[in-house]
Parts: structure tokens; sequence; C-alpha cells
């Protein structure tokens, strides 16, 4: 990193970083001083993303949700929460009504990326960006997918018992983002350490402990940003085989600043990163729960694509995002007022009975295709399809080779508002006969 990128990064991010914590502390003390009146035919609830026991576990407090009306208020955050999924699938498709524009975490944070952008801005950079994702991209990562996959569980069966957060949920997206980037392996741990700074944003909000999550978010972004910069100023990362480099030869004037790039490569790092972490741990933790079903796909092993699409309903990786009403917005016979935050709770639409029979019970054969594990409408994640190769991989490698996985200890949560899965979580895994010794290593 250079004094030069440091202070280029300050003078262009500088202004937006300050305008919008000094935004954010006004709201905030602006509804301290008045509190939202509550508008009829809406209950109030004390269900908050930041408490750290509803983050670990938030599905009792969703069934209650789920049993009230369809629009819930936290006076003390200011927010509107939806829960069922006929409500939470309209308003993320009602991006007329329902803007990003204002970051889709708690604490309103502006950054120039797909997710945070509205059309008409959003419909020219996803046509930008999605050259990087067709199908004939996807099809030519499938074999270091399949081979990250098939090392990792190898040597989690070695290690067993051992963390599969670190030994495998971390390095298989982490591996895959940095091989789709053209990142060698000296720079692959700074650049997940930059990674997990970046997320931290989800656990801003007005409070000490809120703004301190601040400073790691922002040393993240300025640490990526110099790195980017660096890297392509001196024509890396943008090979044939690179999605910034696929990018760069597709786009319609043939130029992307660095800037543009950086901010793909962010939009690859946050949607894929974490989220794909917290979809291969928990699957671990819901086939030790559910032997029954591990044992089910290895007699039907074409049921695994239907595995994945269920365990990303039944343990949504990405649990909440939030809008901002752009115009009064109407939900039944309560009406959600111009200016309001309202958080979208994908992981209870995916567990609304209305929508899933039986939607607490994790059933291999479900294939809920229809789920919001990735979101809806013009949001839909842009790395959907590589988040179910690379689960489906993993799961593949399992149903071959473990016959059984059990838990050792008690998992640890994250504490994340938006994003649940796994910080840590010791598995034993028993070798499939004829595949290994029939005891744990």
């Amino acid at each position: 990193m250079t004094i030069t990128s440091d202070v280029r990064f300050a003078r262009k991010y500088g202004p937006l970083t300050a305008r919008t914590l000094a935004s954010n502390v006004v709201r905030e003390a602006k509804h301290r001083n008045r509190p939202r009146p509550v508008p009829p035919n809406i209950e109030l609830t004390d269900f908050d993303p930041f408490d750290h026991a509803t983050a670990a576990d938030p599905y009792p407090r969703y069934r209650e949700l789920l049993e009230g009306g369809p629009v819930h208020y936290n006076p003390h955050r200011s927010i509107f929460i939806l829960t069922r999924y006929a409500d939470v699938r309209a308003a993320a498709r009602a991006d007329h009504a329902l803007s990003s524009a204002d970051g889709v975490t708690y604490g309103r944070m502006k950054l120039p990326i797909l997710i945070t952008t509205d059309a008409p801005r959003h419909t020219r950079m996803r046509k930008q960006t999605m050259p990087g994702f067709t199908r004939g991209a996807l099809e030519s990562w499938r074999p270091m997918v399949d081979q990250l996959a098939a090392r990792l569980v190898a040597g989690l069966l070695a290690q067993s018992p051992a963390d599969v957060v670190s030994t495998l949920a971390v390095p298989m997206p982490m591996g895959m983002i940095a091989h789709i980037l053209g990142i060698g392996d000296d720079d692959q741990a700074a650049f997940r350490q930059w990674s997990n700074d970046m997320v931290r944003v989800a656990d801003i909000n007005i409070s000490k402990s809120g703004l301190r999550e601040m400073v790691p978010a922002l040393t993240g972004f300025r640490h990526m940003h110099a790195f980017f910069t660096e890297k392509l100023s001196k024509g890396e990362l943008l090979g044939e085989d690179t999605i910034l480099g696929r990018l760069t030869r597709h786009t319609e004037d043939g130029r992307l600043s660095y800037d543009e790039m950086f901010f793909i490569a962010v939009l690859l790092l946050l949607a894929g990163n974490e989220t794909t972490t917290n979809l291969l741990s928990t699957l671990f933790l819901t086939l030790a729960e559910n032997p029954d079903q591990l044992e089910l796909l290895r007699r039907q092993p074409e049921l695994i694509g239907s595995a994945i699409e269920e365990q990303l309903r039944f343990s949504s990786p990405v649990q909440s995002f939030y809008r901002t009403a752009l115009v009064d917005y109407q939900v039944g016979s309560a009406t959600i007022p111009k200016g309001a935050r309202v958080l979208l709770a994908w992981g209870a639409a995916n567990r609304d009975p209305r929508q899933f029979d039986d939607p607490d019970v994790f059933r291999a054969e479900r294939n809920p295709t229809g789920h919001v594990a990735f979101g809806s409408g013009v949001h839909l994640c842009l790395g959907a399809q590589l988040a179910r190769m690379e689960g489906s991989a993993v799961l593949r490698e399992i149903v071959d080779n473990v016959e059984r996985v059990e838990v050792v200890g008690e998992p640890t949560w994250t504490t994340n508002p938006n994003l649940r899965g796994l910080t840590r979580m010791n598995v034993a895994l028993t070798p499939l006969q004829g595949r290994g010794t029939n005891h744990h290593y």
C-alpha cells in the first residue's frame, strides 16, 4: 500500500463516509427525540437483529412474527419488518417503491455497487457485470470447484475431528474468488482478512459498539482498494480467464475504470464469500442433525441439487436486507410510511408455513426452488449459480466419502445481524466403508 493510494482513497471516499455517518447520527437523534407514531394495523415487536442470541438463532422469534400480522414495527430501531413469504417476495420486487440506494444494512451505507443502487444505474451496472457470469464462465470454473471440494473434504476427513469452518467452509469460496479474480496464493490470507473486515459494515449502528465496527470496515475497504489499484496499474488481474479481464473485453466502450473494477470485486466478495461460507458450514450441521437425509442422498444422489436448495431455504446464509420506502407502501391493510426503513426477513420468509409444509424440517427431496435465500427481482444475487455449484460439489464429496457427520462440542455462531453462519464447529467424520478405515480419523 502506498501513501498516494491512501490519499486518493481518502479524497474520493472520505467525504462520502463523513456524510453517511453524519446523516445516520442526525436520523438517530431525530428518532430518539421524536419517536415515529405507529401507523394503524401494524404490530409492535421487540425483535432486534442486533441481539446476539437472536442473530445466532432467529427462528423462534420468526415463528412469533409469522403468527402475527403482516407488518411489525420495532420502535427502538425504528424499523418495519416483513416476514411472510408473499410479502417479502413482493417487497423485493417492488424496487420502484422500496429503494436499495441507502444501503441494504441497518446503517445507511451508500456504496457504488450493484446491490446498493436503483434503476436506471442498477440496470446499467448489471448489464456491465453480466458477461462475467455467463453459463460459459460458470462451466469454465467447474473443474476448479470440483478440485477444491475434493481436496478440502479429503483434508477434513484426514484431520477429523476438526473445525469445518476454517478447514473447509472458509477456504472453499475464498479459493474460488481468488481463482476467478486471478489472485495468487501469497495474497490470499490478507485478502480474506480484508474481506472479513469489509463484511463488518453490517454491524454498524449508531452506538459505541456499532460505531467501533466502522474502523475495521473502512480499513478493509482502504486496503482492498490499494491492493486492486496497484495490481491493475501493473496490468495484473486482467488475464484471459479472470472475471475482470472478461468484463474488460466485453464492455461496450472497451474500458472499465480501476474503481469500477474494484467495486465489481467488492461485490463478488460481499455476495460470494461469507454467504457461501455460511452455506457450507451449516450444511455440515444439518447433515449431523439429520443422518437419515445423508443416507437418503447416498441412495439417491440425484437429489443433491434439491438438497442444496433445501439447505438454502432451511438455513438461509443471508437472513435479511433493508430497503427504504420511497412512497407510502401498502401491505394488506397496513401502510408503511414514506421514508421508513424496511427489513425484508429472507430467513423468516423461507420458514413461512403458508409457503412451505413443515418449514422447520429439512427434507432433501423438497426442492424448494421458490425460496428467497438469494433475494428476488432485479436484485437477485448475481453469484447464485456459483454458490449452488460450490455447495453441490462439497455435498457430492460428502455423499461419496462420508458415512456419518458428528458435531464435537458446541458450535459458535456469528453475531452479524444480516449474515448467519458458524464461526467455529468441530466435526468428526466417519469415512464411508471402502473409502478408508471405519473409525474417526
